[in-house]
């Protein structure tokens, strides 16, 4: 997955700088690069940075708060491409810096499934160069951390001399920069696809597994096929759209914003926490907002800016304190009397009971938000770009009650009904119930 590009320009308001800066390899202020290294052998690793073990508590970056993340005890980021859409990647790496932020920069490589072609000997060749040119560019800079070649390569792809060109553009990256690591990130497990990558890729550093619901297979997988190298989770958080039950109608049932903290929170202590000999690294997705079948599945934030319960875990997994003010717990949510797993259908035009069980461990007083939206019919695959849905007016009595009533759209066909609950510190909790307005 990835945060889509129309993001990072829409939420990154950094400027830019001048041709000149942005042609220059190494510019004054910061010609210091800081030497990072994978030690340890044989099921044992840890990652020194500087000559001292490093521990990533990282994050996927969709160009959010980056303050928020340093004060939660998030030490690096991760992002998708370098300086995408004007989107400035020296200002993001200088930004960093002052946080004291690390940066695991990835380097756009063509995939198969949007077009590109690797039996293309001269695209090939081009895009070796271009890469060359954005190693040369960020390379020095000291928030560095390491370089992710390309984003789940192995999605939907047959031809393999991917995995030819991946080791070429590691290769160049070690005899430009012998100062950081290199990776590839990929999508699943499979011993087919390790075999082929070690055989085909052998320069890499590590590999970087992204997975989701699949998480937990990861430590029996691991053992099966007898995998001792090192390895970041550069993806992990929330179950997958395509992990979960679905309705009658084909709407996947997405946790609410509780359930999600509570995973999080699990994924890290069974299959992150005790298996630190391995797994050097790991980046949650997403630190940032975006729509992906729904606005709420994958981002850690509302879309107007505040904290998930999923942030209070990261402070603690990150710390191993909880924050003085804790954002709301949601309970449940319900339609008409019954749960999302109920399957809820409605008659069109027809008066219906929406409620939701809130509870707020430090007392606040909470406000809500009630929206109707049309399902998502996006066909979109790996985190490619999704519009926003906007919201059906005129469908709920009162959008700011915590019980209110819904009248079911006139148009046939698959919606689905958000909540939100705020409670006035920045935080916010979230769910949604999926339902189906018949004839």
């Amino acid at each position: 997955m990835k945060p889509t590009l129309k993001q990072f320009s829409k939420n990154l308001s950094l400027g830019s700088l001048c041709v000149l800066c942005l042609s220059m390899s190494i510019d004054s202020s910061w010609a210091q690069a800081v030497k990072v290294e994978v030690a340890g052998k044989s099921g044992n690793y840890q990652l020194l940075r500087d000559g001292k073990p490093y521990r990533v508590n990282g994050a996927g970056f969709d160009y959010s708060d980056m303050e928020i993340l340093a004060l939660r005890g998030g030490n690096s980021i991760r992002t998708w491409a370098t300086d995408v859409d004007g989107d400035n990647t020296l200002k993001l790496l200088d930004e960093a810096h002052k946080l004291g932020i690390t940066v695991s920069l990835c380097l756009y490589t063509g995939s198969e499934r949007h077009g590109f072609d690797y039996y293309d000997e001269e695209a090939v060749a081009e895009q070796l160069a271009s890469i060359r040119k954005e190693v040369l560019r960020y390379k020095d800079h000291p928030a560095l951390l390491s370089w992710f070649i390309g984003n789940e390569l192995n999605f939907d792809y047959k031809n393999p001399r991917v995995w030819d060109a991946v080791n070429d553009i590691s290769l160049m990256i070690h005899e430009l920069d012998p100062n950081h690591p290199t990776t590839t990130t990929i999508a699943g497990l499979s011993e087919n696809l390790l075999e082929l990558i070690s055989a085909r890729a052998p320069d890499l550093d590590f590999l970087s597994f992204q997975l989701y619901g699949q998480l937990y297979d990861l430590p029996r997988f691991v053992k099966s096929a007898k995998y001792k190298a090192p390895y970041f989770i550069t993806e992990w958080g929330a179950i997958g759209h395509w992990e979960v039950p679905k309705t009658e109608w084909g709407a996947p049932l997405e946790q609410n914003s509780s359930e999600k903290a509570d995973t999080y929170l699990r994924g890290y202590d069974k299959v992150i926490k005790p298996y630190t000999g391995q797994v050097i690294g790991n980046y949650v997705f997403l630190w940032g907002q975006k729509q992906e079948k729904t606005p709420t599945w994958y981002g850690l934030f509302a879309e107007t800016g505040e904290e998930t319960e999923v942030i209070d875990v990261l402070q603690y997994i990150w710390t191993g304190a909880w924050p003085e003010n804790r954002a709301p717990r949601l309970q449940s949510i319900s339609l008409n009397g019954k749960s999302a797993h109920d399957n809820v259908r409605l008659d069109a035009g027809k008066t219906y009971t929406a409620e939701v069980f809130v509870k707020d461990s430090d007392g606040d007083p909470i406000t809500y938000l009630w929206q109707v939206k049309n399902e998502s019919n996006a066909t979109q695959v790996g985190g490619d770009y999704e519009a926003m849905i906007p919201s059906l007016p005129g469908l709920i009595s009162d959008p700011a009650a915590e019980n209110t009533e819904l009248v079911a759209p006139l148009i046939p066909g698959a919606y689905r009904l958000f909540v939100y609950a705020y409670d006035g510190h920045g935080h916010a909790a979230h769910a949604n119930i999926p339902f189906y307005v018949g004839e």
